[in-house]
């Protein structure tokens, strides 16, 4: 039993002390996950991976209800709060009133930025709802290797599955997620 999972169980005890013990044990792999992820953003973003594992930790333990079973269920959670946060920036971003269809100029170099690809990523998440109902372990693993950079044995090892059984899932909902998203 690792580490983390024996403070999740205290967490899950009610050892309030235990969250906060939990943080600086997950921290730099909470941080490698949201700068992988960030690495997929385009180009203007100003959300750092520290912002984002900081919000996604307030997400996670911020009502003091945190049920989490073990470190996998734990990642899986942290993955989640992290794909929630970029979405909800998303479409936040995409309103008018946030500016949605502005395009950004970079001042110092006097040159139009790459737009933001906001659709494609709310796309993306509601296809991921949509094949949560038809295959939930599916979602899981896209979540975790699509939201947070997670390789194929490492999410795997984070859900409690065969290395083959992952990859057929990842083919079978990759596949999926394709033909939902090139309707």
């Amino acid at each position: 039993m690792s580490e983390v999972t024996r403070i999740v169980q205290r967490v899950q005890d009610g050892d309030h002390e235990a969250l906060e013990q939990l943080f600086p044990l997950v921290y730099e792999e909470l941080r490698r996950m949201a700068a992988a992820q960030m690495a997929r953003e385009v180009p203007g973003q100003t959300l750092q991976p520290t912002a984002l594992v900081n919000e996604a930790w307030l997400r996670l333990g911020g009502d003091g209800q945190a049920t989490w079973e073990n470190r996998g269920h734990f990642f899986g959670a942290a993955a989640e709060a992290m794909r929630r946060i970029l979405i909800d920036r998303a479409r936040r971003r995409s309103r008018e009133k946030h500016g949605g269809n502005l395009e950004r100029v970079a001042l110092d170099e006097l040159d139009i930025a790459t737009e933001t690809d906001d659709e494609t990523l709310i796309a993306v998440s509601e296809a991921l709802e949509r094949l949560e109902e038809v295959d939930p372990m599916g979602a899981k693993l896209i979540k975790l290797r699509f939201f947070t950079g997670l390789t194929n044995v490492e999410a795997a090892n984070a859900l409690g599955l065969a290395e083959r059984t992952a990859k057929r899932t990842w083919a079978y909902a990759r596949a999926w997620l394709h033909s939902e998203l090139t309707r």
